[in-house]
């Protein structure tokens, strides 16, 4: 497609139409909470989420003709909640469960419960124009060869409509899944930048959220894995202590599944803390509580198992007695967070019983932490979560709370799903971790 053309991204020229007229396909195909609208209407609603299939081009296009892509920093600087959408409509399998369906299910929530740009102009602000990570952004965090091998990849992905990448077989790739990879990854990078320069004006600065896909904290320096390409968490902080000196980097991943990937990535730093909550036994089968860093890095890797069942209460205690003491510790420069939503009740692949208001309440003590520790700077990364409810539900919750607003997890959890946790289980997992890390 020839994009030279372009003004800019809202324009609805006629190199972009084509690619709205397939986001109305999609939207018709599974915008399940608009049905009854009319056709130009979902597709206003869905085209926010279907940059990734031509930012790239557009981006590099619009600099080479001299056109100013730099965002309004007063915007930025007076929100609270800054985020940039990055939905990879190209990478895409049906029936999958890390499907293109994720991001705009979450874009439509936003908009339905008012918390979009529309209802929120000086609150919460869409960075719509960023550059994908460059492959030396990559290359801090995966092997060059990893790098290359997928993007020759490509080719037959294109031949071939869709491959698999990961030995083990979940993880898919199309003809898109390259550069919409790059993208995702540099949309992270986009809001390290916003939030940093942000706090050199302000004492209470946005919070980021990407809300992006493919996820990255599965994928391994050396490949793919776990439905993930690149580690978008992990290259954000390698960019925000080599871009802006931001050496000691807490990363808080509370998906239900261990953070392998960026467990890996920094196993020997002892200036990247990271800390990650998981269900025992789940998939990857990684994150044992003895995994606590190697040689220099020793002490700077807090896995928590926890059993199933666990659910709010038990993340309530795990917040006070692991999160906050350890990053109260550790005393970071930045703040970075794997949201995974798949901890939640309603989600297929795993059984805590994590509710929209458990994520509400990790997001306002994570801001809180930010607050006090490292000058507000904290960017969110959207990692699981394959129910679309409870996805694009909490998601919104997360994004009341970045807002100081009062949670509305009362209208979508519904107590008679959960079950009574597990408290001496988990009594017991939090009870070694504090021994073993001497919280």
């Amino acid at each position: 497609m020839d994009v030279s053309s372009v003004l800019s991204l809202p324009t609805l020229s006629d190199h972009t139409l084509p690619y709205i007229q397939k986001g109305g396909k999609l939207a018709r195909n599974y915008h399940q909470f608009n049905l009854d609208m009319e056709f130009h209407s979902s597709v206003k609603r869905i085209y926010p989420c279907l940059r990734s299939i031509f930012t790239t081009q557009c981006s590099s296009n619009c600099i080479n003709n001299g056109l100013n892509l730099d965002v309004p920093n007063k915007l930025i600087h007076n929100a609270k909640v800054i985020y940039c959408v990055s939905a990879a409509m190209g990478h895409n399998k049906e029936a999958h469960p890390e499907s293109n369906k994720r991001v705009p299910a979450i874009v439509d929530a936003l908009g339905r419960l008012e918390l979009s740009p529309k209802y929120r102009s000086s609150q919460v602000y869409e960075i719509q124009t960023f550059q994908p990570a460059s492959l030396d952004d990559i290359a801090r965090v995966h092997s060059r060869s990893y790098i290359t091998g997928l993007e020759k990849a490509m080719s037959r992905a294109s031949d071939e409509g869709l491959i698999f990448i990961d030995g083990s077989g979940p993880t898919y790739a199309t003809e898109t899944t390259f550069q919409e990879s790059l993208l995702a990854a540099g949309a992270g990078n986009f809001l390290v930048d916003a939030v940093v320069e942000a706090s050199h004006t302000n004492q209470d600065p946005p919070v980021g959220f990407a809300l992006v896909r493919p996820p990255g904290h599965h994928a391994i320096p050396e490949g793919p894995m776990g439905f993930c390409v690149f580690g978008n968490i992990a290259v954000a902080a390698r960019y925000a202590q080599n871009k802006y000196g931001l050496k000691r980097v807490l990363i808080i991943d509370f998906d239900v599944h261990h953070g392998n990937g960026t467990n890996d990535a920094f196993y020997d730093d002892p200036d990247i803390f990271f800390l990650s909550t998981l269900q025992a036994g789940s998939y990857p089968g990684t994150g044992k509580i003895e995994q606590v860093g190697t040689g220099s890095g020793e002490g700077a890797t807090l896995n928590l198992p926890l059993p199933g069942g666990a659910g709010d209460y038990t993340m309530r205690s795990v917040f006070d007695e692991i999160i906050a003491p350890s990053a109260q510790r550790f005393k970071p420069d930045i703040i970075l967070v794997s949201a995974g939503y798949d901890a939640h009740a309603l989600d297929p692949l795993a059984s805590l019983q994590f509710t929209t208001g458990t994520y509400y309440m990790l997001a306002s003590n994570i801001k809180q932490l930010a607050k006090e520790l490292c000058g507000g700077r904290c960017v969110f990364f959207l990692e699981g979560g394959y129910n679309l409810q409870s996805l694009s539900n909490s998601v919104a919750d997360t994004f009341r709370a970045l807002l100081g607003e009062p949670s509305l997890a009362p209208q979508f959890d519904n107590p008679a799903m959960l079950y009574e946790e597990p408290l001496n289980k988990v009594k017991q997992a939090i009870e070694r971790a504090k021994s073993i890390h001497s919280i």
